[in-house]
């Protein structure tokens, strides 16, 4: 009898906001028993030509992804892109956007940083980021090695997290533009852990008008109860349920791990029917 293959459509990397290098994530996935593999970072693709050198090597199907942080009102979402064209000219062009106005972020972030008292500098941040990406994570992990904290959530919870002394509010993207970009790309897009932000039938009908194709019904931090939920909701607004582990490694999101969420194989491919 055939197994059925794990696959896991939500990871991360060195390139946003992850532990490790793409490629040692490849690995950690072939390891994990995935068959097929989507690298998601944070507004960013430049790990995936290394990822995808390193899953075909491994025998693993790698699915091209990214994760977009974006605005429905007032609420942040984030917007998972599979299938899609990583050389196109709509995601290189955002992801150079992007990517300026989170550096011009992360200088204001160290300018408060050195207001309380706090000596960061730009390269002990910037060595977290393996790709054009700066995020709060990466200052967070900065703040750790230099003592300042003992964790990356008390970093958080002390001088990043929204309200706190050093944040920075971040570019707006709408998340009607977050999928229409994904869909510009070749791919289909799809709402990560809807239950984190408090999704409902009505912002789910929405984003479904605007063109999303899939909403993320299996979640580390969603429970049974929230999986149910929101597999009756795909249901109801013909979206396909898709699963990930969104995986960061361990020094970032203690006891997540590949694989611990999968999907059925005609799912993925009701996903990638749905490209652009």
């Amino acid at each position: 009898m055939t197994s059925l293959p794990i696959i896991d459509l939500h990871s991360h990397s060195r390139a946003s906001d992850g532990e490790h290098a793409p490629a040692e994530v490849a690995s950690r996935a072939a390891a994990a028993g995935l068959g097929v593999w989507a690298l998601c970072d944070h507004d960013s693709v430049a790990g995936l030509p290394e990822a995808a050198e390193a899953a075909g090597r491994l025998g693993v199907r790698l699915v091209p992804g990214i994760e977009l942080s974006a605005f429905i009102d007032q609420r942040e979402v984030h917007v998972l892109g599979h299938f899609f064209d990583p050389e196109s000219e709509a995601i290189r062009s955002f992801e150079n956007l992007l990517a300026e106005k989170r550096r011009i972020r992360m200088g204001e972030i160290i300018h408060k940083l050195a207001a309380l008292g706090i000596a960061l500098h730009p390269e002990d941040i910037e060595k977290y980021a393996g790709g054009k990406i700066l995020g709060r994570p990466h200052v967070a992990r900065a703040l750790v090695e230099h003592g300042h904290v003992s964790s990356v959530k008390e970093a958080f919870d002390l001088w990043l997290g929204e309200g706190k002394p050093a944040h920075v509010g971040r570019y707006r993207l709408e998340a009607r533009d977050a999928v229409a970009l994904v869909r510009d790309a070749g791919g289909s897009a799809t709402l990560a852990h809807p239950g984190l932000s408090k999704m409902e039938r009505g912002d789910l009908a929405r984003l479904r008008a605007w063109g999303l194709a899939g909403v993320e019904v299996c979640h580390p931090e969603q429970n049974p109860s929230m999986r149910d939920k929101y597999r009756r909701l795909a249901a109801e607004l013909d979206l396909v349920p898709t699963a990930g582990s969104d995986y960061h490694g361990e020094a970032v999101a203690p006891g997540r791990h590949l694989g611990d969420c999968t999907m059925a194989a005609e799912e993925l491919a009701a996903l990638e029917a749905r490209r652009g």
